[in-house]
């Protein structure tokens, strides 16, 4: 659509003619309509950016005319200016309520209607630009696989992407937890915003302080006497903190004051600076047991888990393989500029066999290297450059991983067990496993297991 074309409608011949020849003058294209009928007829068939809607109109008014508008497809709903000879708050603010940018009152003037029709047109392109953006960003951040914990995961994305909650993201390491985290962001409303990210695992003690929350040097002359901090850098935006289990005693304290007042002390400052920043943060450890072992703060954990998200691993959503790998083939073969490569059914069957301790991380990986190594088009299963050393039995699954994920593994499997013995009644399977029925819902959620519902 072309976003210099205005419509003028207007029951006055005079006023339709001298608000388009002003607006032709300023390098607009113009169409006229005298009515509101004639306005929506036009706007069936050809593009129009913005409409000057005269608000007393014969047959159909203005706001009912406005209220049509609404309901027209995306791709042909231009923004409104709405006109009026007798304006009066109440008919601004039903304008406004209705959809209308903005309301003008008569006698107009050259410079009111320009300033309006800029306002109005710089918002279109603002949105516009918004909604590329975002389109973009959901392509690139793609969640793959069409098993039913990914599906659900999907479903939770587009929940907790329209609000600002704070969102906690348990699953082991390689599982997918910073492509939720960006997904979570392409997904809202700051998508145009910042996305920036903090490994709390990778930073030294000494140094993350500075890195979250900046520096001022007063020895150093503007602007080199500022290092902007995490915090700062991400205004307006996201702020992924990864692994914050982490994260050390001391710094915790000063992330909670943080997320409580929306302010930051930068090192050396004087002032506290404001901040607008939604926090997402992961953890590949059980923060309960942290918090019972003193290594995490209680009231941290409740502030950062308002929404807990559990990313699957892959042992659990073993038939998403054969579109991972033919994502991450096509991704890689058109990065290094070999030729397309396909994956035979017994090859695939193989790769389903495996542990992936590594999760989809190491799937990732191996891709990448058949992509650049193998040199034909078909991978057949004695291709795989596969750990020979490496269980490939599928029930050894759960007795793969570090101590504490292979707890967790046959913790899971236990209690959905319990939980199907007695038809999804948490009340009875805590009677069973010994446990208070909120300690096992807690215990659940941190497991992922959704209660059954009905």
């Amino acid at each position: 659509m072309s976003e210099r074309r205005i419509l003028v409608v207007d029951d006055e011949a005079a006023i339709r003619s001298t608000l388009s020849g002003v607006l032709e003058d300023e390098g607009y294209v113009c169409g006229v309509a005298e009515s509101g009928e004639e306005c929506l007829r036009i706007l069936e068939t050809e593009p129009y950016a913005l409409v000057l809607l005269d608000i007393w109109l014969p047959g159909m008014d203005g706001l009912e005319t406005l209220v049509e508008i609404q309901k027209l497809p995306a791709s042909k709903r231009p923004l409104v200016l709405m006109i009026s000879g007798h304006g009066t708050i109440e008919s601004a603010v039903r304008a406004t309520k209705f959809g209308a940018f903005d309301f003008l009152e008569k006698p107009l003037t050259l410079e009111k209607v320009m300033v309006a029709v800029k306002n109005a047109l710089e918002m279109r392109r603002l949105e516009r630009e918004n909604r590329q953006l975002r389109d973009e960003e959901q392509s690139r951040y793609t969640i793959i696989g069409e098993s039913i914990p990914m599906k659900a995961v999907r479903q939770q994305l587009r929940l907790m992407a329209a609000t600002n909650g704070r969102v906690l993201i348990y699953g082991e390491s390689g599982v997918g937890k910073e492509l939720v985290a960006r997904s979570l962001h392409a997904l809202s409303e700051r998508v145009g915003k910042p996305f920036v990210e903090l490994n709390c695992a990778a930073i030294p003690e000494d140094m993350i302080e500075s890195e979250l929350f900046g520096e001022r040097n007063r020895g150093l002359p503007p602007p080199h006497d500022m290092k902007a901090g995490k915090f700062e850098r991400a205004h307006g935006g996201t702020l992924f903190l990864d692994e914050v289990g982490d994260m050390s005693l001391r710094t915790q304290a000063k992330v909670l004051r943080v997320l409580d007042e929306q302010r930051i002390e930068p090192l050396g400052a004087s002032e506290a600076v404001e901040v607008d920043v939604r926090v997402i943060a992961s953890t590949n450890k059980d923060l309960e047991k942290e918090i019972e072992r003193g290594n995490f703060r209680e009231d941290l954990f409740y502030r950062l888990n308002v929404i807990p998200f559990v990313m699957p691993p892959l042992r659990e959503r073993k038939e998403d393989i054969p579109a991972l790998c033919g994502f991450f083939l096509n991704e890689f073969t058109l990065a290094y500029g070999r030729k397309p490569k396909k994956l035979t059914p017994e090859a695939l069957e193989t790769l389903a066999n495996q542990a992936w301790p590594g999760n989809v991380r190491e799937l990732r990986n191996m891709m990448e290297r058949i992509a650049i190594l193998h040199p034909h088009s078909e991978v057949e299963a004695r291709h795989l450059p596969l750990d020979k050393g490496r269980r490939s039995d599928p029930h050894a699954d759960r007795f793969v991983g570090s101590l504490q994920e292979v707890r967790t593994s046959v913790e899971r499997e236990y209690i959905l067990k319990k939980l199907e013995e007695t038809s999804g009644n948490v009340s009875r399977t805590a009677e069973l496993l010994g446990l208070e029925r909120s300690n096992l819902y807690r215990k659940m959620r941190s497991l992922g297991i959704a209660p059954k519902e009905g």
